[in-house]
């Protein structure tokens, strides 16, 4: 298959794998993406193996242009192939052109990114094309956290010499990501006791309002100063109005900015003590994602590829660390060298005005094919 694509030719190509709606809640329309971005691979010459990760999870999928017996560290390309938007977006954020932008969910994060990566790898299919092998995982759950794809992850990154990620690239420039926060979750339950809010409201004990104390301490553990978040995002609590809750609940998001501030914060709220009498905290807290901090050796892999992509006819800059988390965050913090967004350009990620800029899809075409036959 060759790699000689027109922008004509390569938003044909996006614009049938937008068609397809996969998101992460939704395993038969990510096994139908699977089914495309695997035939789209075969017909290449490329090995190719889906994998299942569960019935409510869909496929897992690996590409690779590796000779039988060829177990060389080489290049891993990572990407997803779910996306945030519930099955009928199609109707609310069509695919369409208007101007330079090229509309549809999923577009810019990121089945656009998965095109141009695998039709450079298109061109270098057969074993010995490129300088390293190249593995190109495609996972189902990126949106939700990769928790069934995690483990696969790091088995291939094991045996990485380098990770390519194919998030999108930042909006303004289309710069490339080296660093990312890391991202954690803490799930808090707080037990009181149940009494009339009118006839014993005194034997009560309210978990609405010790859950109303433990958000206060949660919200308190944000540090902009050290790039620290903690932002409650739901609560849930209570079962009529006339009776003391006994019950309440919330989930609460983290973001932290190397492991020493990760380790902080899980150590505070695993420290979490009831303020009320009488009342229980159940804590079940994890960090979801390690963060993704700039190393010398990224930034030496950096260096080498922006020079792939000013022969692409681009500049590719280093853009500022981001809050957003990625399957990067794996790769980085095993120590393999990692270079995130180095998909398609364009904005509106997780929004109905999503969308990639088509006078860009040619150089970042050409930068993957650089970049993947040569690289070493």
């Amino acid at each position: 298959m060759s790699t000689t694509q027109s922008a004509e030719q390569i938003v044909a190509g996006i614009q049938g794998w937008l068609q397809c709606e996969s998101p992460s809640n939704f395993p038969d329309g990510i096994a139908a993406m699977a089914r495309i971005i695997a035939d789209y691979a075969a017909a290449a010459g490329l090995t190719v193996e889906l994998s299942s990760l569960g019935p409510a999870t869909g496929p897992l999928l690996y590409a690779t242009n590796r000779a039988p017996g060829d177990t060389r560290p080489g290049i891993l390309i990572l990407a997803h192939m779910d996306t945030v938007h519930p099955v009928g977006t199609l109707l609310e954020n069509p695919v369409r052109i208007d101007g330079d932008r090229l509309y549809g969910p999923g577009s810019y994060d990121m089945k656009a990114g998965i095109y141009l990566a695998l039709t450079a790898l298109a061109g270098v299919a057969r074993p010995g094309a490129t300088q390293l092998p190249v593995d190109f995982l495609v996972v189902p759950d990126e949106e939700t956290g990769s928790h069934a794809s995690r483990a696969h992850i790091e088995r291939f990154a094991a045996n990485a010499k380098y990770a390519l990620v194919c998030e999108p690239a930042r909006p303004n420039g289309g710069k490339c990501v080296t660093a990312r926060k890391g991202t954690g979750m803490l799930n808090l339950n707080v037990k009181g006791r149940p009494a009339h809010a009118g006839m014993q409201h005194e034997k009560g004990r309210s978990a609405i309002r010790e859950m109303a104390h433990q958000v206060l301490a949660l919200e308190a553990m944000t540090d902009y100063d050290r790039g620290i978040t903690v932002s409650v995002g739901t609560i849930a609590g209570g079962t009529v109005t006339n009776t003391v809750p006994a019950l309440c609940r919330c989930v609460v998001d983290f973001r932290v900015p190397d492991m020493g501030a990760a380790q902080d914060v899980l150590r505070r709220m695993r420290e979490l003590c009831a303020v009320g009498p009488d009342v229980e905290l159940d804590i079940d807290v994890e960090l979801n994602r390690p963060p993704m901090v700039k190393t010398e050796a990224a930034a030496a892999l950096l260096a080498l590829v922006q020079g792939y992509a000013d022969r692409a006819g681009f500049l590719l800059e280093d853009a500022p660390m981001t809050g957003g988390g990625s399957d990067a965050n794996f790769t980085s913090a095993m120590g393999i060298p990692t270079l995130d967004g180095l998909g398609a350009d364009g904005d509106g990620a997780h929004t109905l005005n999503e969308y990639i800029l088509v006078s860009t899809l040619e150089q970042r075409l050409k930068f993957w094919e650089l970049l993947l036959r040569e690289l070493a």
